[in-house]
């Protein structure tokens, strides 16, 4: 297969094949910004099933929640271009702020006059706004011609994404629509550094697309959209209070209820690297936030409360206790995502840049990537410094 799609504007040259394996496997181990690299998203994948496989009906949560674009994004990302994005995003059920952060960094939106933006491709065979492969280095991801009726079958991601009837890599809705398809097919519902990481093999390039994306999400989310995001989580979550997941769904004390409900409060706000709230978090700020609310202190980052603890043993893990994964040495020494337990195999989480707080299912093959291996539990209101009063202590 083809490990490169295009190369951005600045001219790096291509990666070899064997160090583009490498890091793909790599880059599961990499956190960038925190918690960049996270699990899957259970919330944004039509036709699935709850997490856990509970039996609740489902809806495409892809279509219904995408961040609203920030104060930056609406004054720096051209008008069609915005609206481009964001259809693509509702149609291929991709974080919009992610083409985004692509287009910026290929084409800075189709203003660059840059060899391949506009006509002919650039020294690597990428072509376009959004630099897909139309043939060389970077190989024909686009299929047939860069322009081509769109009735055409071809053996790629040529899109005619605003109806025109032409397939052509140069028309920003067409390449947007190609891109965001590519990024479907390597697998962003699940992975959204990783399917990045497959459009062009930089880990530079991860970061920079993930920065853009993050700028353009900050502006806040939608208010119906999250509630949407919410009744859909919660019916899951009901779905499977019955399944064999480990863990006890009894909720200890009233601290514990009013962390879980704080966090619940969350859901559908976006994931924000550095996040405390009240408009957008990221996985440990809203640990802290969430326990503060329960008049619990904790540590701020996922690294400082997974040392303050105490450990709790896999399989006894109660709600609101925290379940860590991997941080970027792939080991327990330095956990850098987290999340809240809150039964029977269930967490609440702040995944990652583009994609909603969310109900997810951690610790299985089925659980999205990232949040398929536990490296430990801990509960915070069980710690040594930590003092309850008696109606904290009261049962949840």
């Amino acid at each position: 297969m083809n490990w490169r799609l295009g190369v951005p504007q600045s001219g790096r040259p291509a990666v070899a094949v064997a160090i583009g394996v490498v890091m793909a496997l790599l880059l599961g181990l990499v956190i960038i910004g925190a918690s960049l690299i996270g699990g899957g998203a259970e919330l944004f994948g039509a036709g699935q099933g709850c997490p856990g496989g509970g039996t609740a009906k489902t809806v495409n949560a892809a279509v219904a929640v995408q961040p609203t674009a920030s104060a930056a994004g609406r004054a720096s990302i051209p008008a069609d271009y915005l609206r481009d994005f964001q259809q693509a995003g509702r149609t291929y059920g991709v974080p919009w702020v992610v083409l985004a952060g692509i287009g910026e960094v290929e084409s800075n939106d189709g203003r660059s006059a840059l060899p391949g933006v506009h006509s002919g491709a650039n020294a690597f065979g990428a072509a376009g706004p959004m630099q897909i492969g139309i043939g060389g280095a970077s190989g024909n991801n686009w299929g047939g011609a860069p322009v081509h009726p769109a009735s055409e079958r071809v053996a790629g991601f040529a899109t005619d994404g605003n109806g025109d009837g032409i397939a052509s890599v140069y028309q920003p809705a067409d390449a947007i629509a190609g891109a965001a398809k590519y990024l479907v097919a390597h697998g962003v519902q699940s992975n959204v550094s990783g399917a990045v990481f497959a459009y062009n093999h930089l880990l530079s390039y991860v970061q920079s697309v993930l920065q853009w994306a993050d700028l353009y999400a900050h502006g806040g989310f939608s208010v119906a959209a999250a509630a949407a995001s919410a009744a859909s989580a919660t019916e899951c979550l009901l779905a499977n209070t019955l399944s064999d997941a480990p863990g006890s769904a009894q909720i200890p004390n009233q601290a514990v209820a009013a962390a879980i409900a704080f966090a619940r409060e969350q859901i559908g706000k976006p994931y924000l690297w550095g996040g405390t709230g009240p408009d957008a978090y990221d996985c440990s700020g809203l640990m802290m936030m969430a326990y503060r609310a329960a008049g619990v202190g904790i540590p701020r980052t996922s690294e400082d409360q997974w040392a303050w603890g105490p450990r709790i043993a896999p399989g006894h893990e109660e709600p609101g206790d925290l379940v860590f994964f991997a941080g970027s040495d792939g080991t327990a020494t330095s956990p850098g995502h987290v999340a809240m337990v809150i039964g029977h195999g269930q967490m609440i989480e702040a995944y990652a840049t583009g994609f909603p707080i969310r109900i997810a299912s951690y610790g299985t093959p089925g659980s999205p990537q990232g949040d398929q291996t536990v490296v430990g539990f801990t509960r915070p209101w069980a710690h040594s410094g930590v003092v309850l009063t008696n109606q904290q202590l009261s049962a949840g």
